[in-house]
């Protein structure tokens, strides 16, 4: 199906950007075969170099089929506003929305536009992210708890795009940080353990007061999840797979509880269990529930859980478009939300998959976290 989506676009951007050019028929077909290569490179480097969630070719090659891909992608947006722009104008005045729809000057800039945006979308995603603080009451938090402090981080997306360096400096801003608890929100990986293994190393440098909690999401599914789950707990993650561990911190205890991805389903694995991840957990105690995924944050509240961290949407990745991450995932995309008093925090992510390495508008993030008691 993505496949059939991004043809799609490339046949709209040829039919309103191509094909109104003024160069020779044959300089339009070849322009048109050059766009539809860029709108299925997923397809080619899936079936000629690894996966599509992970080809294993040089970082700089995706960081250029990023700005082309993304370039398309931008370009079709700014030219299905002016269209919609244009049809609106042409039942207001017919010769004013033939000359905005035909406007060959206004293409060519959309054209220049959507490339400089795509360079400076590509930029904001590999870059290493900014620290973001937030302060989060969460309910029945005892005020032995207040201050508490824990680094989310989430949709590492380990690969050929965001290697080794790129992970030490990311683990750098964390340990500086000093949190009491570090916890990993799904996505870490693209590839195999083979593959990945220098890039992930840094990861075991990881350090909190209360240690490093982490959870799979859809990506640690699409290649050798099996043999990702040892690979973790070498690194010193603690991988929460629809279960808890208790944290004790100024004499009071609160539930840190993890579950899996709904990927689960194509390999046969135990899918998401909010349920058994809370199983014989002190009900008393406040509950912190780590889920890569937001949807399912509603009935995840009516099981008591208190603050949900989730990752997943990237933030939408840009600024507009970010709206249909948002209608995919039950109206959570970024930020904080208060469902039914449980609080829920979707991280924009740390880093992202290798696909589509454009972020506008939606900066990815290492996330600090602060929790507060409820005043008396």
């Amino acid at each position: 199906m993505f496949h059939v989506v991004t043809a799609f676009i490339a046949l709209y951007v040829m039919g309103r950007f191509i094909w109104p050019l003024r160069v020779s028929l044959p300089g339009k077909w070849v322009l048109s075969a050059l766009l539809l290569l860029v709108a299925e490179h997923h397809l080619i480097t899936r079936n000629v170099f690894g996966s599509m969630a992970s080809p294993e070719i040089p970082g700089e090659v995706l960081i250029a089929l990023g700005w082309a891909f993304g370039s398309l992608i931008v370009l079709a947006l700014l030219l299905l506003m002016r269209d919609v722009i244009g049809l609106l104008t042409y039942f207001v005045s017919p010769r004013k929305g033939r000359e905005l729809l035909r406007n060959r000057r206004l293409n060519a800039a959309l054209g220049i536009i959507s490339v400089g945006l795509s360079l400076l979308g590509v930029w904001q995603a590999i870059r290493v992210p900014d620290v973001k603080n937030i302060e989060v009451t969460v309910p029945h938090l005892p005020a032995q708890m207040d201050g508490l402090r824990l680094v989310q981080l989430s949709d590492l997306h380990a690969s050929r795009l965001l290697q080794a360096p790129w992970m030490q400096a990311v683990v750098e801003k964390t340990n500086a940080l000093q949190p009491d608890l570090i916890v990993i929100t799904g996505d870490l990986v693209d590839g195999t353990p083979q593959a990945r293994a220098a890039d992930v190393q840094p990861l075991q440098q990881l350090s909190a007061r209360y240690g490093v909690f982490a959870i799979p999401g859809n990506h640690e599914y699409y290649v050798d999840y099996v043999h990702w789950l040892p690979a973790f707990e070498q690194l010193g993650l603690h991988m929460l797979l629809n279960e808890h561990v208790l944290v004790t911190h100024n004499g009071r205890q609160f539930v840190l509880a993890g579950i899996t991805d709904k990927a689960a389903s194509t390999s046969r694995l135990p899918l998401p269990d909010v349920a058994a991840s809370l199983r014989d957990a002190p009900q008393d105690a406040p509950v912190i529930l780590l889920s890569h995924r937001p949807i399912g944050a509603l009935a995840n509240a009516r099981q008591g859980v208190g603050l949900q961290l989730s990752g997943h949407t990237h933030g939408g990745q840009i600024l507009g478009p970010h709206l249909l991450a948002q209608w995919a995932n039950q109206g959570f995309v970024s930020g904080l939300y208060d469902v039914q008093g449980m609080q829920l925090y979707v991280s924009n992510g740390t880093g992202l998959w290798n696909g589509f390495p454009v972020r506008l508008g939606r900066a990815a993030e290492i996330t600090h976290i602060t929790l507060r008691a409820p005043a008396p």
